[in-house]
């Protein structure tokens, strides 16, 4: 299986894109098609000396043209035909690979996703879904942030096509929850109300609202909600995250007690960032494109690529878009009520 990756996206350039490729080259047996300026990528290639046989493995596709983070993504989709994110796309469009990967602008990704591979059939809006660390297994919330602004239909596509991911953590009858402001039946706004009803007459697993305190309990497996509320999560979460580790390094830094009680309570510590670190997860898959792509964080390391590259290569041995078309498939009746 080949794997197209945007090698120029990210807040770290090619350096980070392609260490992680070797990275998951030499723990896979996958292929890799590094897409960006070619004497950027051979210059990082020269500073890693991959093996004969990893490298053996690697196609480089040239362009010069790279989507700044900072720019319209309509814009650059617009004048940067030959952008390196667009071409990774362009390379599953034509068959050339199976799955694309970026950490670079994710509007761009998104938007070039969507023109390169269109949309599933019975898909309005596609989406970004998320893993989060949970006290047991992933939690799927869909979306965090492609569709600001949705309508009831669109939120149960979320629920199916977020319900297929989430069997690739080998999660047979995946739990689905809409976030609302009270586990009540009735709680919530006029668009969590009416996303309810239509979820009740689906075949998934619903089990009704769920609240922000819950999504780190691992009690629903899926978690439904608009991208300005799904984003605003991710960030918090994020946020909290660093905040945390950083009053627990300043604790232990300011006791003498407090570095002893850390010294043997390190595999403890290990764990939980390893739990909690976004970079275990690799990145957010597009949902509900004709085709198979990761968005990474803008800020992601070597070993957050290599998950990501790992990550679309799972999606598309476990045929999560297949599952996805028939879930949609199933439920057409309360899609057409949806309309």
């Amino acid at each position: 299986m080949r794997i197209a990756l945007d090698a120029m996206g990210g807040d770290h350039g090619p350096d980070e894109q392609i260490a992680g490729a070797i990275q998951a080259l030499e723990e896979t047996d996958l292929q890799l098609t590094l897409v960006g300026d070619e004497s950027a990528i051979r210059s990082c290639l020269d500073q890693v000396a991959p093996s004969d046989s990893i490298a053996s493995r690697l196609q480089i596709v040239h362009t010069s043209e790279i989507v700044e983070m900072g720019e319209s993504p309509v814009d650059a989709i617009r004048k940067k035909k030959n952008s390196s994110v667009m071409l990774a796309f362009d390379l599953v469009k034509k068959g050339d690979a199976a799955a694309a990967v970026s950490a670079g602008n994710s509007g761009a990704t998104m938007a070039a996703a969507v023109r390169k591979l269109g949309r599933l059939k019975n898909v309005s809006r596609p989406g970004i879904a998320n893993a989060f660390p949970t006290l047991k297994k992933p939690v799927v919330m869909m979306d965090v942030g492609a569709n600001v602004d949705c309508r009831p239909g669109h939120l149960f596509q979320f629920a199916l096509m977020a319900s297929a991911f989430s069997r690739i953590f080998d999660i047979d009858s995946p739990r689905v929850g809409i976030l609302s402001i009270g586990e009540e039946t009735g709680k919530g706004n006029q668009l969590v109300k009416t996303t309810h009803k239509l979820l009740s007459a689906s075949s998934l697993n619903f089990i009704g609202n769920v609240e922000g305190r819950d999504i780190f309990q691992g009690n629903v497996d899926v978690i439904v909600c608009d991208g300005f509320v799904g984003n605003v999560c991710l960030k918090v979460s994020e946020g909290l995250v660093e905040a945390a580790t950083e009053m627990i390094r300043k604790g232990i830094l300011g006791s003498f007690k407090a570095k002893i009680g850390y010294w043997l309570a390190r595999p403890v510590f290990r764990e939980f960032k390893k739990r909690v670190d976004y970079a275990e997860y690799g990145g957010a898959p597009l949902l509900g494109i004709n085709g198979t792509g990761i968005i990474c964080h803008g800020k992601s390391n070597a070993f957050a690529i290599k998950n990501a590259i790992i990550e679309a290569s799972k999606i598309v041995e476990n045929k999560v878009n297949d599952k996805i078309a028939e879930s949609l498939a199933e439920n057409l009746d309360p899609l057409k009520e949806a309309e």
